[in-house]
């Protein structure tokens, strides 16, 4: 039986493709490109749910489909497979190999369960806290590349190793993709797809834009959204439920610890420096323009294979290195992106765009509902920043065309580009590399997303338009 689902889920994927070549209506998307795009987004989605092929095999789709049918210029497709934040993943991932060989996992592992406690609620709530503290002022991936492994490093010492299967490991990993990308709303440096609103904005009133200004007029919004979604992470968890263990057990085996050897602290060192450099790069930006978290990993990743112990062996050695990096991460993030340059450069962004500025939308509540649901979807299936530069313009032109004050749908339309949930994109690559299910993450996202849909609508004709 389960040979013959994996056949029926491997011919519904092509035929997804099919269906939206042929079905989606010509009217809205002219361009043959722009329905293959649409098809290909849907044949990913399914089999990343479904899984009749390994995740990282469905992160080349965008290539395969695109030799085939030419949607995008190849070139541009290609790009996403080496693109700075793939780098990054790739350094990150190298570096905690190093963790592993020196036992830098294990002292970790502990010194979380100490600080923290056991109790599995505490553990949600510390890591999204982290994780949106740190997303407001620095890139999503950059706080999901190195905080998730962290979390990793205790979830294997506690014996929650297989991901997939464990409902502990895998609301962790949610809750911090979740949180990395709600954080990013915080502040207009919590991404590039804020400083494109803001461009917009600057455009709008012809003034400088206050950064304390954003802040001030998102704060109730990040606070329903915080509380909102640690709620909906730790509703299914009994109060008592715990990692196992008591906080005196983890204090007593953190203190019989052997002293930290030399290599363990290079290695800590190392990635410590280049979460640092990331997270400050502002203070060094005009000095050495070129010097971006993804390279500060890579060089420290490269210095990594120089640390040697004190018998004069090699810490680490490319050739069982490569067989612990977690290459399926890699690949699907870039199939996620790859996704993303589909729909934008195939006019399927656009077209969507130009069908909701036919919809007769005339202000208000309903508008509001619209606007936020478009760029809630496309954020999932395309950047964050790429759904700020197709959709920011769109709803500028359709609240100008109706005689209405644009700032207030912009405002809203900035909340839905900076939420995701539903798909293994963009950062929430992160957590599907390390071993969750994207079934899992889609049917928590899709009730996620509901959630968030109402209450966004809610407060964003409540705070910006009413």
């Amino acid at each position: 039986m389960k040979q013959i689902s994996r056949r029926i889920n491997l011919i519904i994927g092509p035929l997804l493709l099919a269906a939206c070549i042929f079905l989606l209506p010509q009217s809205v998307f002219a361009e043959f490109g722009a329905r293959a795009a649409i098809g290909t987004v849907a044949w990913m989605a399914f089999w990343w749910v479904t899984a009749p092929v390994d995740y990282a095999v469905t992160a080349f789709l965008p290539i395969a489909v695109n030799a085939v049918i030419q949607m995008a210029d190849m070139d541009a497709v290609i790009a996403n497979y080496a693109s700075e934040t793939i780098l990054l993943l790739l350094g990150a991932s190298i570096l905690t190999v190093s963790w592993e060989r020196t036992g830098l996992d294990r002292r970790i592992a502990i010194s979380f369960l100490n600080l923290i406690g056991s109790n599995l609620r505490k553990q949600i709530v510390f890591w999204y806290l982290v994780s949106a503290v740190l997303s407001a002022v620095l890139p999503n991936a950059v706080v999901c590349a190195t905080i998730t492994p962290i979390a990793v490093s205790m979830l294997n010492y506690i014996g929650e190793k297989d991901v997939a299967n464990s409902k502990i490991a895998s609301k962790i990993l949610l809750t911090i993709a979740y949180a990395a990308g709600v954080g990013g709303l915080a502040t207009p440096l919590g991404g590039a797809m804020n400083l494109v609103v803001v461009d917009y904005i600057q455009q709008l009133t012809g003034q400088e834009y206050m950064y304390i200004e954003w802040v001030v007029k998102f704060l109730p919004i990040m606070i329903v959204l915080v509380v909102s979604n640690i709620l909906f992470m730790i509703r299914d968890i009994d109060k008592k439920e715990n990692l196992g263990g008591s906080t005196e057990y983890f204090a007593n085996e953190l203190k019989n610890m052997p002293r930290m050897s030399l290599e363990e602290k290079l290695s800590l060192a190392l990635f410590v420096i280049a979460t640092v450099l990331s997270f400050t790069r502002q203070l060094y930006q005009g000095l050495l323009p070129g010097l971006k978290p993804a390279y500060v990993f890579i060089i420290c990743a490269v210095i990594s294979f120089l640390i040697v112990d004190k018998d004069g062996n090699r810490l680490l050695v490319w050739k069982s290195v490569q067989s612990k990096i977690i290459w399926e991460l890699i690949y699907i993030f870039a199939g996620g992106l790859a996704a993303g340059t589909l729909i934008n450069n195939s006019g399927a962004a656009e077209a969507i765009g130009v069908m909701v500025s036919h919809m007769g939308l005339e202000g208000g509540l309903l508008t509001v509902f619209v606007i936020i649901l478009l760029t809630l979807l496309l954020s999932d299936v395309t950047s964050n920043t790429a759904t700020a530069a197709v959709s920011i313009p769109i709803v500028i032109s359709i609240m100008q065309g109706i005689g209405i004050d644009p700032l207030p749908y912009v405002y809203v339309a900035t909340i839905g580009v900076n939420l995701s949930f539903m798909l293994p994109t963009s950062i929430r690559a992160i957590p599907v590399g390390y071993g969750l299910q994207p079934k899992y993450m889609l049917k928590e996202g899709v009730k996620m997303s509901v959630i968030v849909l109402v209450l966004m609508t809610a407060c964003g004709y409540l705070l910006f338009v009413m």
